[in-house]
């Protein structure tokens, strides 16, 4: 025991002796293996202390082990300053000036934060409340309750996204927050849900698989068209800040309205005509129309008693129309230079 107690203070000396000595990754390199390797001075040792008795491996081991971890640990400590040395040489030659910066950069909403919040702003105040739901979605609430039939094109694979999970999907559209809002709450209500919708669609500079939406609800009695096209036009109006916009309405079909409508409003950019509204003076905004009666039955709402309107707007293209925005993927592609618009 004696003998291999001497030979352990023999090695700890000359391991921290080349240590000192090291200058270059490529000594280290040679010093590990000396040390560590298959035939190295670590594994002559545990020859030695194998050979021990059982009683003085108990006294010597604790020892031994501590010093195999200390030299790991001191190769990895002297691999890491080796490498950092030519960076603090670097930064030590070439201080940093913390001086030459005159202003600190700031950094700005999203557009899209910016507009969902001035939205949500006019929303509250036309006396909306707001509401969510979930983004996975089941297929009763996003298509059966909405009285969208299973032999809908709308649920072909080109148009949804469906999960693994039975009867789950990707919500296609924010319509799926009325059926549960009319669930939690009895009429009179009027609700608004604003979040992120997904459809099975190529990429360019006008489409994308994940867009925004913006739905409203409103269910109380006697409610007509007029009330319809009053929302819609006062919203507008105080999204783009221009009271003198207009909306027109042109008849279409929606499985969820009867009748519904497309809403279409006076280009905010022009008054005779430009590339954004295509010479027309008139851009397509919203699908929209009273809500149909089976949509009521499926929320347990009596359409004797109680009528509403609904209408969806896709949100992306608002906030490109309101900001000028040309292509719907710089709004995702983090982009300093476009960002910093904003």
């Amino acid at each position: 025991m004696e003998r291999f107690k001497s030979n352990l203070l023999s090695t700890k000396k000359t391991f921290s002796s080349a240590l000192a000595s090291i200058s270059t990754l490529q000594e280290l390199t040679a010093l590990e293996a000396t040390f560590l390797e298959k035939n190295g001075l670590i594994a002559q040792l545990l020859q030695e202390f194998k050979a021990l008795s059982p009683e003085n491996k108990r006294s010597c081991g604790t020892e031994f082990n501590a010093f195999r971890e200390e030299i790991r640990t001191a190769i990895d400590a002297k691999k890491n300053a080796l490498l950092l040395s030519p960076v603090n040489n670097r930064i030590q030659s070439r201080p940093i000036d913390v001086t030459a910066y005159k202003s600190e950069p700031k950094g700005s909403l999203h557009p899209e934060t910016l507009a969902i919040q001035e939205l949500e702003n006019i929303l509250i105040t036309m006396g909306f409340q707001l509401a969510e739901g979930p983004e996975l979605e089941q297929e009763w609430y996003n298509f059966d309750a909405l009285n969208i039939p299973a032999t809908h094109p709308a649920r072909d694979m080109q148009d949804t996204f469906w999960v693994p999970q039975p009867h789950h999907l990707l919500r296609t559209h924010t319509s799926s927050v009325q059926i549960r809002a009319m669930q939690q709450q009895r009429p009179p209500l009027a609700i608004s849900a604003i979040g992120r919708v997904y459809r099975c669609e190529a990429t360019d500079a006008c489409h994308d698989y994940m867009f925004l939406q913006c739905e409203g609800l409103v269910i109380d009695k006697n409610i007509s068209l007029a009330n319809l096209f009053a929302t819609i036009k006062t919203l507008l109006q105080k999204l783009f800040h221009n009271n003198t916009l207009q909306i027109r309405v042109r008849p279409s079909y929606f499985p969820f309205v009867e009748p519904g409508v497309e809403i279409d409003l006076t280009c905010p950019f022009c008054s005779s005509g430009c590339p954004t509204c295509k010479r027309s003076r008139w851009i397509e905004i919203c699908g929209a129309g009273l809500v149909h009666p089976n949509v009521l039955r499926a929320a347990n709402i009596n359409p004797q008693e109680w009528s509403g309107f609904a209408f969806g707007f896709g949100l992306t293209r608002l906030i490109m129309l309101k900001y000028g925005i040309d292509d719907i993927r710089h709004l995702h592609s983090a982009k300093i230079e476009f960002l910093q618009q904003f």
